[in-house]
């Protein structure tokens, strides 16, 4: 992997200039549904629709290299393509044969060139390893395993410090990024809030390295409705935060990830990704965990190909 090279003027300053501020929201109705105090901290809103801009400005805007190579299923790709433009760069996203089309869409039209893989006969990680190699003086920049990810993630972190007496933020987790963004956020003298895990049962290794004190990899991508953890496994760089700052990741069956995508659009009036609705399914999954708690769910994304979107509020 190319070697991180900072430019002049830290990018974190300039991404609090171009970022969208997160929309919390109290929904009383899913309060009450959810049994406790629950805020949303939407990314749905965030520029390409989700959390990843955050990350993938904050890396294209620190490295010296003008291409930039990622492997993605697709929100860490299109918004890597939205801050490649903006910053007069470019970049090659390596995304699944089975990715939402509305997210390859996206990812083409911001001026990312996408590079597909049938991940059943090769890893992303391996079509980027060649890609590497036939463009030596590129960036490869992962989606969640790079300091540079952590940093531009805890961003939303440093946000989410303005809720008042939050006894528990929870957060989607794939590949780490956004969590141990989160954690490394948060931290302040005397912060009480604790940080909880929601992962799909059928992709739980970040579960499954808590509860043996290592890192867990999947034999393969999980195919969970959930594309966003697709995850062969942790990052090294996020499982040193999140073993140390995190005492719970919940296990989400898939049928609770549809229901919590339905409610959002029910009582909320916000369409999620399934990913995104992660946070909400992680309460509604272990409510004895949240229940008479002040609790923020991270809403991580919206991107959804709308005919899969039809299918998973009409039940």
């Amino acid at each position: 992997m190319t070697q991180t090279s900072t430019k002049q003027n830290h990018p974190t300053a300039r991404l609090a200039e171009v970022i969208r501020p997160t929309m919390f929201a109290e929904v009383p109705r899913l309060s009450r549904r959810l049994g406790g105090k629950v805020i949303l901290a939407s990314e749905t809103f965030q520029h390409t629709g989700s959390f990843k801009f955050r990350a993938a400005y904050n890396v294209a805007a620190s490295v010296k290299q003008d291409l930039l190579i990622t492997a993605s299923s697709g929100n860490f790709g299109q918004a890597l393509a939205y801050a490649c433009s903006l910053l007069g760069k470019s970049c090659i996203i390596v995304m699944p044969t089975t990715s939402a089309k509305v997210k390859v869409d996206a990812v083409r039209e911001f001026g990312g060139k996408v590079e597909f893989v049938d991940v059943l006969a090769k890893s992303r990680a391996e079509r980027v390893n060649e890609l590497a190699r036939e463009h030596p003086e590129a960036y490869i920049a992962s989606a969640y395993d790079d300091p540079l990810v952590i940093e531009g993630n805890s961003s939303l972190g440093r946000e989410l410090r303005a809720l008042p007496a939050l006894d528990i933020v929870v957060a989607p987790v794939g590949g780490g990024g956004l969590i141990s963004g989160i954690i490394t956020g948060l931290q302040q003298p005397g912060a009480q809030t604790r940080v909880f895990g929601a992962e799909p049962l059928i992709a739980n290794d970040a579960a499954e390295s808590l509860r043996r004190g290592e890192i867990v990899r999947n034999e393969k991508e999980p195919q969970t409705i959930a594309d966003g953890a697709r995850t062969v496994s942790l990052g090294k760089h996020n499982w040193e935060i999140i073993r140390k700052s995190v005492s719970t990741i919940v296990e989400v069956p898939e049928d609770k990830i549809i229901e919590a995508v339905r409610l959002l659009f029910e009582l909320a009036n916000l369409k999620v990704e399934p990913t995104g609705a992660l946070s909400v399914a992680a309460v509604m999954t272990s409510p004895d965990l949240f229940r008479d708690r002040s609790v923020c769910c991270v809403v991580s994304g919206g991107n959804v190909d709308p005919a899969v979107y039809a299918r998973l509020i009409a039940g």
